[in-house]
């Protein structure tokens, strides 16, 4: 790949990551606040049973989206050291050259289309 291309994908891999690290802070300060550790009163305490187990289930979505962005990040972060080791664009598992169709909709991947297919129809679903 191109110098200049590379470029190109480390400032949207950048761009990305800081946007992500935004996402996730204020995902954090919601779960914290939803769980009470930012010093609520307890006037906000909910009465009912059902109040509870809804704001149980907002914060382990909530904890649930900040464990995929903080994957999500720890990927952009290996896409960088990548493109810093010039080898970005180049498929981990078979080596080929990642396309730059699936790079521009997916930067941070670190394998072709063929790879990721295998890879799926590996996984066990649950």
């Amino acid at each position: 790949m191109k110098k200049a291309d590379m470029k190109v994908y480390r400032d949207r891999l950048v761009d990305l990551r800081a946007r992500l690290r935004g996402d996730v802070t204020s995902m954090t300060h919601a779960a914290l606040r939803k769980g009470g550790a930012d010093g609520a009163s307890s006037s906000s305490m909910p009465i009912h049973m059902a109040e509870l187990g809804s704001e149980n289930y907002e914060q382990e979505f909530t904890l649930s989206l900040l464990a995929n962005e903080e994957d999500r990040l720890g990927m952009i972060e290996m896409a960088l050291q990548r493109i810093e080791g010039g080898e970005y664009g180049q498929c981990e598992q078979c080596e080929g050259v990642i396309p730059k169709a699936r790079l521009n909709a997916i930067p941070y991947t670190p394998v072709c289309i063929k790879c990721a297919e295998s890879r799926d129809q590996r996984a066990p679903l649950d």
